[in-house]
């Protein structure tokens, strides 16, 4: 996880002014990894840090923080009998108060770099934002030393176009929607196909055609078409192949796919361009019920990497 700034205004327009409870470091057997984030307003919170002791007490003191106007704070703990745990490890947390005003001052460089206590830049942070101007060497993990928290500024989210609001697309969402770095949008042909409460942050698109709307569809994004139409499916994946995509699935059996392959080919299609439409998807040992299909999508998903991330790698 790294510092996004949007998704911080946006909670912070929700919350109110909030502290920030970041794991900065850990070690050992612990319940999350470097870079999880929980976000504490005066009476509400969001995100997890992993449960338990550990987290009730770190809500505790984010809030003490926050009564206080206090800048931020940092925070080494065991994670042993004392909290009622039997990780073994520990973790660093750090707690920063972020406000419309902080994230203004933050700005938006690759490397967000600042001080929790006021202290002086140490030099190993001068180091390292030296190293990323000249090099482009961003470091993996947040990094707090001698009061001063540097963090990968967010990259683009990775776009996901769920095309249906059938029970799979519901329950695709309601997996997916809590997943940190994704843009989701979810497509219909009419505002009532949707349920009344749609996830945060879940970009919603109504069209009597949907298939009209591929053409707005970043070349990166990947999709998930399931809709209630088959033959609304099938030029959903002939408008694809001619637009470009990262990844796409579509749902149905292995019937439909060699229907599919026949009908795409007859449009033009090439075989190749063709089997990069995964079909069936998920899992299908977990079974066909909406929420197993989901669970089997989102685990593939965590595996692919992003278009993105592709492209780092190759050029990198």
């Amino acid at each position: 996880m790294s510092f996004d700034a949007q998704a911080l205004a946006a909670a912070v327009e929700r919350l109110g002014p909030l502290v920030r409870v970041l794991v900065a470091g850990s070690a050992g057997s612990v319940p999350r990894e470097a870079g999880t984030e929980m976000l504490v307003g005066a009476a509400a919170q969001e995100g997890t840090i992993g449960g338990g002791t550990l987290e009730w007490q770190a809500t505790l003191r984010a809030r003490e923080l926050l009564a206080a106007g206090a800048a931020g704070a940092v925070s080494r703990v065991p994670l042993g009998p004392a909290l009622g745990q039997c990780c073994g490890g520990a973790v660093v947390l750090a707690f920063e108060r972020l406000d419309a005003a902080r994230l203004a001052q933050l700005g938006t460089d690759a490397l967000v770099a600042r001080a929790l206590d006021g202290s002086a830049m140490p030099l190993a942070v001068s180091r390292l934002l030296a190293r990323a101007r000249g090099q482009g060497a961003l470091p993996r993990d947040p990094l707090l030393e001698g009061g001063w928290l540097v963090e990968c500024a967010a990259q683009p989210a990775r776009p996901l176009w769920i095309w249906g609001a059938g029970h799979v697309g519901r329950a695709l969402v309601a997996v997916l929607a809590p997943l940190p770095g994704l843009a989701i949008t979810w497509v219909d042909t009419g505002a009532e196909r949707f349920p009344e409460a749609v996830p945060t942050g879940v970009a919603q698109l109504v069209a009597a055609n949907p298939a009209e709307l591929v053409a707005h569809a970043p070349g990166e994004a990947e999709h998930l078409i399931l809709t209630f139409s088959h033959q609304l499916d099938l030029e959903l994946c002939h408008r694809l192949l001619g637009h470009g995509f990262a990844a796409a699935g579509l749902i149905g059996s292995a019937s439909k796919r060699a229907r599919f392959h026949s009908r795409l080919r007859g449009l033009g299609h090439a075989d190749a361009q063709i089997l990069r439409i995964a079909c069936p998807i998920g899992d299908p040992t977990l079974g066909k019920h909406p929420q197993a299909i989901a669970v089997g999508v989102a685990a593939a998903l965590l595996k692919r990497p992003s278009a993105t991330q592709t492209a780092k790698d190759r050029a990198g």
